[in-house]
């Protein structure tokens, strides 16, 4: 039976629509997962035809023992995949093990971890002020290395989550930061940057062969506060010719220093005056809504596509359609129990909304954002200018009211 293994999932987003993908392409689907709730919630993933649970993920021989005893049972391993980090490497180094297919494992190991990606593009025009603190080093050094300019960006170096990147104006900030992500994420460095302030973009990658195909730019809506919250999505993002060309051309150089020949990524970039620098850079696709924006703006499934380029298959990359794509995701401003959400059918009867996902149900305690984990809820429009499409999804967004318990 062919089969695909994953490892890792969320509960909603890419990494589960990758799983829906699988099955609808006609693969037996296994999904390794360390998250306990899902074995508990085992019959809400029906797209999933087995579900095992491991505690450490990242322990290389116990994946590869559970692949072989389904090898044993006569399922015939066709693709080990993540959607996930810090899983994606290691997905790749599996599927080269068993000789399905061979990805860019050193490039993907190494942009799984922020600090070695600093340290490789250093030299780039790109990168942007920067030093990798050693936890035990006076902090006074690094201030002088970054002549005391605030504002300033903490990053943990092998976290993705927006809650592990945290922007800090003073001293006594940048002091609370530092024992905030030491508590969090124990580690021996964390990444001091200067803070870039321009325009943010997402740019979805993949290279095939060493050929690299821009599949798609995104404008981001940040909500800047103590963390940075995405909160819109436009495609396509509207650069002129200048913007653009220096963009690919940025972009090229940074995936070819990185060494990446075969495997996906995103880019999180800023324009800076004109100049383009890396926020950070991921070895898989954007999660959330991302895949739906793309296939609603260019026709392209990146979620089948990927996972073709897992199992060795060519992908098809050709754009079909180009439809400006709105994404609208929703936050609240105050802690509370959840009594009940109204107005998800009224968004949906906006015209050119094209889908409206609400994630929480009733009893879930939700927050102010505190990560790109909480939001709560987010609407996408098409339509024929960029202005429309986010235009009706801000509008149908408006329909949706949370109804909290105050704690």
């Amino acid at each position: 039976m062919q089969t695909i293994v994953f490892i890792g999932s969320n509960k909603s987003g890419t990494s589960r629509e990758a799983l829906f993908v699988s099955t609808n392409m006609g693969y037996y689907t296994v999904l390794l997962t360390n998250r306990k709730s899902f074995i508990r919630q085992r019959k809400e993933f029906s797209e999933v035809q087995q579900m095992i649970y491991v505690e450490d993920l990242l322990d290389k021989n116990i994946v590869l023992s559970i692949i072989q005893e389904l090898q044993q049972k006569n399922k015939q391993i066709e693709a080990v995949i993540s959607f996930i980090d810090p899983f994606v490497a290691l997905a790749a180094e599996l599927s080269q093990q068993l000789g399905i297919v061979q990805l860019s494992t050193k490039a993907l190991s190494l942009i799984e971890n922020k600090s070695l990606v600093r340290k490789h593009i250093t030299e780039l025009p790109v990168s942007p002020k920067h030093i990798i603190y050693h936890i035990d080093k006076p902090i006074d050094e690094a201030l002088q290395q970054l002549e005391n300019s605030f504002p300033l960006v903490l990053k943990s170096p092998v976290s993705n989550g927006s809650k592990d990147v945290l922007p800090v104006n003073s001293v006594a900030e940048l002091m609370k930061g530092l024992q905030y992500l030491k508590k969090r994420i124990p580690n021996d460095v964390i990444l001091i940057e200067e803070y870039l302030d321009g325009p943010q973009y997402l740019i979805e990658v993949m290279v095939v062969n060493g050929e690299i195909s821009i599949i798609a730019v995104i404008e981001q809506e940040i909500l800047n506060g103590a963390r940075f919250i995405v909160t819109g999505y436009n495609y396509p993002a509207l650069l002129n010719i200048n913007e653009s060309e220096k963009l690919e051309t940025a972009v090229f150089k940074i995936i070819r220093h990185l060494q990446l020949t075969n495997g996906t990524c995103h880019l999180e970039m800023r324009n800076v005056r004109g100049e383009w620098k890396l926020i950070e850079i991921n070895p898989r696709m954007s999660g959330g809504a991302m895949n739906r924006i793309i296939e609603e703006g260019t026709g392209i499934n990146l979620v089948k596509e990927t996972i073709k380029l897992f199992l060795g298959l060519k992908p098809n990359l050709k754009k079909t359609v180009m439809n400006y794509v709105y994404a609208k995701y929703i936050t609240i401003h105050s802690l509370g129990k959840l009594i009940k959400i109204t107005g998800k059918n009224r968004a949906l009867k906006h015209d050119e909304v094209k889908m409206v996902y609400v994630k929480p149900r009733k009893g879930a305690i939700l927050r102010k954002p505190q990560s790109m984990g909480d939001r709560y809820a987010y609407v996408i429009a098409v339509a024929d200018s960029a202005e429309k499409a986010k235009k009706t999804a801000n509008k149908a967004a408006a329909e949706i009211k949370f109804y909290l318990e105050p704690l």
